[in-house]
């Protein structure tokens, strides 16, 4: 019989295998197993609010904690301070100023044109306390596609910033004629006849809160949001966002590990769904504090989080590059910043902006505002946009699918279904849509909700959301961003992917930026790869030590052929790339002011592209 010592040895020396098992075999386990068991307890409540018809709407939550902390800061802007109850109550004048109007009733939709400050969300969730859906527009919109927008959403009303009506003013007159009440949120002072000022009224409004009766919703899936997103090319499309969307989106920071005592930092635009779903929805789901930003300015992002003792910050696209570019000063690292929260982080920016500013937990997710599928990269991992495992995949059907870059389609087989890419193979990602992940499409476009979708992909009468992105899964079920379908071209036979050239091109010293795009060559099969460049302050462009590295680096087919030099590459508002206009422009020095080079082979360099030179590769006579 063995002695309680030695059974107690031995059950210890049990646990100490099995742990060393687990860490050698299945090192995420435990990260695993508490992220899902978070995912799985949200959706559960998610799920009973379907069943008992008792759905806690985004501004519910909100109105339940300016109840609970009515005196702690919810925003901050520009070093003033609004609490929650002081956001409650402002929302409620709002709430009573249209109520008293009475031309809104529950249901309609109000367009909001405003840029960030508090009563960006005042607004937004007085609106909501009435009933009304809200469509947030690009305050970068231009006058001729904005009728478009009210034509999508059914709107009848628009609230606009007092320092945007100016961009408005030719089309009063046509916003009139449709019978669109225009409201803006500045005093009265005798000015333009065709607006109603909003600000007098709040004011003089109660701040008594309306009935809830008003803002009650029966069903997760009723539209609560349009979000416009734009494409390259036409008008923008009004993406359907229900209160399933906003409460999904709201649990984020939660599911990193966001706490109540946190203070998140938003720099991006609240018209964003990553500002207003993910950053408010999320401020308020902690019970937390959010510095809110006008605009995001990197030289000052560093005093701002010393400052407010920021904690969590928001980024997309380019935005950490912009921090990462900026001239070194002491103290980067004397910051309480634990986790920055965002997508579009390059794998080469991940690791610049760890060596200089700490071993801040980057939360990589990848999502789109329409979409119906999300990934999060919850253990941390570099470069990486999400982690998947079998009990995720049950939860969310997606697949990655074979993609022909030369007809843009799927790759389907003998019976005209898509085929699935191997481990560590890159392929289009398809999400299943179904009861689970429901995908509400455009406002007022049946035609473009049908777009996104690809039916019969794996058996008669299934239908997927065409995310429209290439990606890769490996062996261990970590999900990596390689391009948007549009933006990888064809060369040589072979596909490239900018993201690759991108990351490539950023480690030349001289190079504080890159925008790699394909240019079509007259006689050429495929797209030339192009790249935009900014060349660091105090450096200068050296063409043989670019040509070296693209070569020691890249394949053949993958190196760029153009280099066009520029003094900034133009961004959206949400810090992501314009590549549209350059792929428009190609490569003619005759229409292009900006020095341009082409890679010579002979004299290994990249070379001043002249008219010459130019006239040389039409007739086919210069090797690309």
């Amino acid at each position: 019989m063995y002695s309680i010592q030695e059974w107690l040895s031995a059950v210890a020396a049990g646990l100490f295998a099995l742990h060393v098992l687990q860490k050698l075999f299945f090192p995420y386990f435990w990260k695993d197993v508490t992220f899902l068991w978070k995912i799985i307890t949200y959706g559960i409540k998610l799920e009973l609010c379907k069943l008992t018809s008792k759905v806690v709407t985004l501004v519910d939550m909100f109105v339940e904690q300016a109840h609970r902390i009515p005196d702690k800061a919810f925003l901050i802007y520009e070093g003033v301070v609004h609490t929650y109850r002081d956001i409650d109550e402002r929302s409620n004048r709002v709430a009573n100023v249209f109520l008293k109007q009475g031309t809104l009733k529950k249901g309609d939709c109000v367009v909001l044109l405003m840029n960030n400050e508090p009563d960006f969300v005042s607004v937004w969730f007085g609106l909501t306390k009435v009933g009304c859906a809200v469509a947030f527009l690009n305050t970068n919109i231009k006058s001729k596609s904005l009728l478009h927008c009210f034509n999508c959403c059914g709107a009848k009303t628009l609230v606009v910033g007092a320092d945007l009506i100016a961009c408005l003013e030719d089309i009063l007159p046509s916003l009139r004629e449709d019978n669109i009440d225009v409201w803006v949120m500045k005093r009265e002072n005798g000015g333009c006849t065709q607006v109603q000022t909003l600000l007098d009224q709040i004011d003089c409004a109660s701040d008594r809160p309306v009935p809830a009766s008003l803002r009650a919703a029966t069903s997760l899936k009723t539209p609560i949001l349009y979000i416009f997103t734009s494409g390259t090319t036409g008008l923008p499309k009004a993406a359907v966002i229900t209160h399933l969307q906003t409460l999904k989106a709201a649990a984020g920071f939660w599911a990193f590990g966001g706490r109540e005592d946190d203070v998140v930092y938003i720099p991006l635009p609240l018209y964003h769904s990553a500002a207003s779903m993910i950053g408010i929805g999320g401020t308020l789901q902690l019970g937390a504090t959010c510095i809110l930003k006008k605009k995001f300015s990197a030289s000052k992002f560093w005093s701002d989080c010393r400052k407010y003792d920021v904690t969590i910050f928001q980024y997309i696209g380019e935005l950490c590059r912009y921090l990462c570019n900026q001239p070194k000063a002491e103290g980067e690292r004397a910051h309480k910043v634990r986790m920055g929260v965002g997508n579009g982080l390059r794998p080469d920016v991940w690791r610049d902006f760890h060596a200089r500013f700490g071993e801040v937990r980057m939360c990589e997710l990848y999502g789109s505002t329409e979409g119906n599928l999300c990934f999060m990269n919850h253990v941390g991992k570099l470069g990486v946009v999400g982690r998947s495992n079998f009990f995720y995949k049950l939860l969310f059907k997606y697949d990655l699918v074979k993609y022909d870059m030369v007809r843009e389609e799927p790759v389907k087989d003998a019976r005209g279904f898509c085929q699935r890419v191997k481990k560590g193979e890159t392929g289009l990602l398809l999400s299943k849509v179904s009861a689970t992940s429901p995908f509400f499409g455009y406002a007022g476009s049946k035609q473009l909700t049908e777009r996104r979708l690809l039916r019969n992909v794996f058996s008669s009468g299934d239908a997927y959301f065409n995310t429209g992105d290439l990606m890769a899964e490996d062996k261990e079920d970590f999900i990596c961003f390689k391009d948007r379908v549009g933006d990888t071209f064809r060369w040589k036979g072979e596909n490239v992917a900018t993201t690759e050239v991108t990351e490539t091109l950023g480690l030349v010293g001289f190079i504080q930026e890159a925008n790699v795009y394909g240019v079509e060559v007259p006689g050429q099969e495929g797209r030339a790869g192009m790249a935009a460049v900014i060349v660091r302050l105090g450096h200068e462009f050296d063409g043989k030590a670019l040509f070296e590295h693209v070569v020691t680096d890249l394949p053949a087919y993958a190196r760029p052929v153009f280099i066009r030099i520029q003094e900034f590459i133009e961004i959206t508002g949400t810090f992501k790339q314009q590549k549209f206009q350059l792929v428009q422009s190609g490569f003619d020095p005759s229409t292009i002011s900006e020095p341009l080079y082409v890679v010579d082979y002979v004299q290994k360099s990249y070379v001043p592209l002249t008219d010459n030179v130019y006239q040389s590769i039409l007739a086919g006579e210069q090797k690309l």
